[in-house]
């Protein structure tokens, strides 16, 4: 079997070293990068099933690349790297695409555990036949539970494992409220505390891909006092 590809893009070679090194001792395949040029290099060989990738860095900066990534068809999940420990920084990491956000210092094994609840997210049991996939379906929209897409009038939409968990979680409970409490402990391998307010940044980037109005959501729901409701039949 194949190891887990990574790229571990930081300009402290320090870090880059200590990263690589450690998640090569628990089984990954690691190049690293120590800018945009670099890293832009690595991605023009092979595609990685992960990026880790640091916010400040001389030249481009992380938020620059996770924004580019994310335009590309099958773009890579991103852990986006911080010294910047603020929420709204977490947040406009989570904006821009990234699927987690740590902040430095950090724990070898915590970015470990963040590595591996990103990537199972991205593994889809294959279905024994096209026709056996289990689908859920809700307006022009289709949900295939077992590869894991969900396409629109036959056109595939780029999510990242974060909005597609997220995604799952609300065709799997339609039509209950739940809690940004409650969602945040359905999606393993984030970071939390009481004053939270990811999850509402997470909802608002799969709106985006799935309402005709983000302003005025037909499917995803605010439910004042209770968090989100997930209306399969729309407005009506």
């Amino acid at each position: 079997m194949d190891k887990d590809l990574i790229y571990v893009t930081d300009d402290d070679p320090g870090i880059r070293e200590l990263v690589a090194e450690y998640l090569t001792a628990q089984g990954y395949a690691v190049e690293t990068a120590g800018d945009a040029v670099t890293l832009d290099g690595l991605l023009a060989t092979k595609r990685p099933d992960l990026v880790v990738l640091d916010w400040m860095m001389p030249g481009e900066d992380g938020l620059s690349i996770a924004r580019r990534l994310r335009a590309q068809p099958g773009f890579p999940p991103i852990i986006m790297l911080s010294a910047k420990g603020e929420d709204i920084d977490r947040i406009i990491g989570l904006e821009v695409g990234a699927d987690d956000y740590l902040p430095k210092p950090f724990n070898p094994r915590e970015l470990l555990a963040r590595i591996r609840a990103v990537l199972r997210r991205g593994v889809a049991p294959a279905p024994a036949a096209a026709d056996a996939a289990r689908r859920v379906n809700f307006g022009p929209f289709s949900v295939n539970l077992d590869a894991r897409t969900l396409s629109r009038d036959g056109t595939e939409i780029a999510l990242t494992g974060g909005e597609y968990e997220l995604l799952e979680i609300f065709v799997s409970h339609a039509n209950r409220a739940l809690s940004r409490d409650w969602l945040m402990d359905q999606l393993r391998g984030f970071e939390r505390d009481p004053f939270d307010r990811s999850i509402d940044v997470r909802v608002n980037r799969l709106r985006k891909k799935i309402e005709e109005d983000p302003a005025n959501p037909a499917y995803i729901r605010t439910q004042r006092g209770q968090g989100y409701i997930f209306v399969p039949q729309g407005k009506g």
